[in-house]
């Protein structure tokens, strides 16, 4: 087995030829090979490989034809890899003695593999030296296809042959610094897999989290933080596109990721930590108004035409967060378009792959796990108690504390058998039903704001108008905050301690 540690990189095609004259100026340079790649990644009409995180390729490279079986790299850059030759173009089983495949197999499984997609490559490789690391560059401009779809490919990869994994970032740093180019955490596979079943182009959900019982803390925190950084990166074109579920998605990644480091906040080293913590909060800020803006005029102010409320005022209003909404969302394309955002992926991935555990904590995971949930299920219990007596921050810090406990059991999950994920689930839903009522209170309260706002700085000829629209939609949510109240001290009242603990 080979364990490749790299990083991979995404720009325009037009921009590729820069790499190579970027590069130049790093380190010194070694000898420069070019190749034509074509590779025909194999799996099962289920997709069995797929779900059990491995590929298997085989990639014609001149008259040779090579097999490779790659596993791992969910919860880092390092993935194992494991090569043989083979005579031709189709899987050869007796090469996957000692390779995780070779757990998968069975009699059938051979003649249920097909073709799924193909790569066509042309890479110029070029050997780097950055102090005293040898790493790989590789520039790819070509195609991926699946039947009658296709994508072109235009990347670079950097991979550590020897030395420090700093001297790879360091690398990496200076030629998305020179290029523009832009941190991709998608293997050449995972694209491949979205062409065939349509799903990549479009804003990106959370992606199962694997978790294993005998994990430390420190090893299990990298698995989920890289889950969350993947969620954030690939919903990056899709906030370029506006896309408001995009935007949510994004958004959804980033607290998720801070979340992450609040419950791991006893392990992780405190000064790069604070650091990462201040970047993440930058972009969630970037983000923040297009979804506000967005939610009230699509939720708030558009429904409320045709319900006893003037046109000219619901007309104007409707204009006026409509104008604010493309505003909101050039905002936050302009942060993901930003040498700023570009930097954020590399020092995240940098701070995940090699930051220090601050505690010597000798517990699994799943010990951890456990006491972490009872903990904070607990704090929440005893503040919801009070809920009525809550002033509005007070209720929003009680909402944070509900989703991060929400969160937790989502990276926790797989810890659990199969017996407890009844439980697991009805915990689940509990906590979402108090975050949905406590985060819609909040929005009320940023309705109101901008509500009133609106009201008073309403030109003269709309004022009158703009008021009474305003004025209705308040009153309603002020209304509809009753009902909230009371469902979410009830779910609160009834959250209990999880009686099952993590092990399979």
């Amino acid at each position: 087995m080979n364990a490749e540690t790299e990083l991979k990189f995404r720009l325009a095609p037009r921009k590729l030829s820069s790499v190579l004259r970027a590069a130049a100026s790093n380190g010194r340079r070694g000898d420069r090979s070019e190749q034509d790649l074509v590779s025909t990644y194999y799996d099962t009409s289920k997709q069995k490989l797929k779900r059990h995180g491995l590929t298997l390729r085989v990639r014609k490279i001149g008259d040779r034809y090579v097999q490779t079986v790659k596993a791992g790299g969910s919860g880092t850059v390092t993935r194992g890899e494991w090569e043989h030759e083979v005579a031709g173009a189709r899987p050869d089983f007796r090469k996957i003695k000692n390779t995780p495949l070779a757990d998968l197999a069975s009699k059938k499984l051979p003649r249920r593999l097909r073709p799924v997609f193909r790569t066509e490559v042309h890479r110029t490789t070029e050997a780097r030296r950055v102090r005293k690391s040898q790493i790989e560059l590789a520039v790819d401009r070509g195609r991926i296809g699946a039947g009658r779809r296709s994508r072109p490919v235009a990347e670079f990869e950097l991979e550590l042959k020897s030395g420090q994994v700093a001297d790879l970032f360091r690398l990496a740093r200076n030629l998305e610094r020179r290029t523009g180019a832009e941190l991709d955490l998608r293997s050449k596979a995972e694209r491949g897999f979205q062409l065939v079943t349509g799903n990549g182009a479009g804003a990106q959900r959370a992606e199962p989290i694997e978790l294993k019982c005998e994990l430390s803390p420190r090893n299990a925190f990298g698995v989920i933080a890289h889950s969350t950084l993947r969620q954030i990166a690939a919903n990056a074109d899709p906030v370029r596109d506006m896309d408001s579920e995009g935007v949510h998605q994004m958004r959804v990644g980033l607290r998720r990721l801070r979340a992450a480091i609040s419950l791991f906040s006893d392990i992780l080293p405190r000064a790069s930590t604070e650091r990462i913590k201040t970047e993440l909060k930058w972009l969630t800020g970037e983000l923040a108004p297009a979804r506000e803006v967005d939610v009230f005029l699509t939720e708030s102010i558009l429904p409320i035409a045709g319900q006893g409320v003037p046109k000219r005022g619901a007309r104007a209003i409707a204009r006026k967060f409509s104008a604010e909404r493309r505003a909101a969302f050039a905002r936050a394309r302009e942060a993901v378009e930003s040498p700023r955002y570009r930097r954020l992926l590399i020092d995240v991935i940098e701070w995940i792959e090699t930051g220090p555990s601050r505690a010597d904590d000798d517990r699994s995971i799943a010990a951890y796990a456990a006491a972490l949930l009872d903990r904070r299920i607990r704090t929440a219990r005893k503040q919801g108690k009070h809920l009525d007596d809550l002033d509005p921050m007070q209720r929003h810090k009680l909402r944070i504390r509900i989703k991060k406990i929400r969160y937790a059991v989502d990276f926790f999950g797989s810890l659990y058998s199969d017996r407890d994920q009844r439980q697991l689930a009805n915990l689940s839903g509990q906590l979402k039903a108090i975050q949905s009522a406590l985060g819609s209170l909040n929005d009320f309260m940023t309705h109101r704001e901008l509500a009133t706002e609106t009201a008073l700085a309403a030109p003269p000829a709309n004022r009158r108008a703009q008021a009474f629209a305003s004025g209705f939609i308040v009153g309603r949510e002020r209304e509809a905050a009753h009902g909230l109240m009371k469902d979410a001290a009830g779910e609160l009242h009834r959250l209990h301690r999880l009686r099952v603990a993590p092990g399979k």
